[in-house]
């Protein structure tokens, strides 16, 4: 071969090495495209996510706060009932233990002698001054 022609042979063949850079060039810019798109659509599936995190944090936190409400209420309640139980139950000990003095023996014997037919009985009875007169 001629010196020409091994020329056109380098030519021919760098001309299918810059033609396959090109295709490949062509081919990695639409896979750039293809992946720009994809990570734009990430991009916007991101922040619908971060919405929705967020919105569901802001609903955990209100009902939280109204659950928290609803406890402060419920406590504030059961402690009036039990405050009133409280009561009722120191005013069952005061009775009972009023029943049971007047119950006892001493308690009897004391009622006995502030009984009003008997204070009637002594202030109508004359005294032993009295009926020596």
């Amino acid at each position: 071969m001629d010196e020409a022609g091994v020329n056109a042979a380098i030519l021919e063949r760098l001309e299918r090495v810059v033609e396959s850079l090109q295709d490949n060039s062509v081919k990695m810019g639409q896979l750039l495209a293809v992946h720009n798109e994809k990570l734009d659509k990430q991009d916007r599936i991101d922040a619908v996510l971060f919405e929705k995190i967020e919105s569901v944090h802001r609903e955990v936190n209100r009902r939280a706060d109204e659950i928290k409400k609803g406890c402060e209420r419920d406590i504030r309640k059961i402690d009036e009932r039990l405050r009133l139980m409280e009561k009722k139950m120191w005013s069952i000990a005061g009775a009972l233990t009023i029943i049971s003095v007047v119950v006892s023996p001493i308690g009897s014997r004391l009622f006995s002698v502030l009984t009003p037919s008997e204070i009637n009985y002594r202030m109508e009875a004359p005294t032993s001054v009295e009926q020596r007169r």
